[in-house]
């Protein structure tokens, strides 16, 4: 598994995440992207796009990061996940914790006006 991020205008901060969430790529990517999410306040994408596969662990990590970002009073969304990565997520009511949009500037909107009604 990898993981980038980039600076989004806003103060948005977008993190790809490409290959499997499974055991192996999940643990992989469960401390890099805690120590990028967890420790500090921000409105984040999560772009899904490049995302094969979410097993259990995936989500686990996903859940656990959202919400340690919302006690910090930031906002993580995640946005374009492939067909099958959307089913899993909609499946394990994933989308009714995390917002889910179809698109990293559909996402990248939501956050912007999240953070300016705060």
């Amino acid at each position: 598994m990898d993981l980038r991020s980039e600076q989004l205008a806003d103060g948005v901060e977008k993190i790809s995440l490409v290959g499997r969430m499974d055991s192996i790529g999940g643990h992989d990517i469960n401390q890099r992207l805690a120590a990028l999410v967890a420790s500090r306040k921000l409105m984040a994408v999560v772009d899904l796009s490049e995302v094969s596969f979410l097993a259990s662990i995936g989500i686990r990590t996903l859940v656990v990061n959202a919400r340690a970002q919302s006690m910090r009073g930031g906002v993580m969304a995640l946005a374009n996940p492939q067909p099958i990565v959307a089913e899993v997520l909609k499946m394990a009511g994933i989308d009714t914790i995390i917002p889910v949009y179809p698109d990293v500037d559909s996402a990248f909107s939501a956050l912007v006006a999240a953070g300016e009604s705060r």
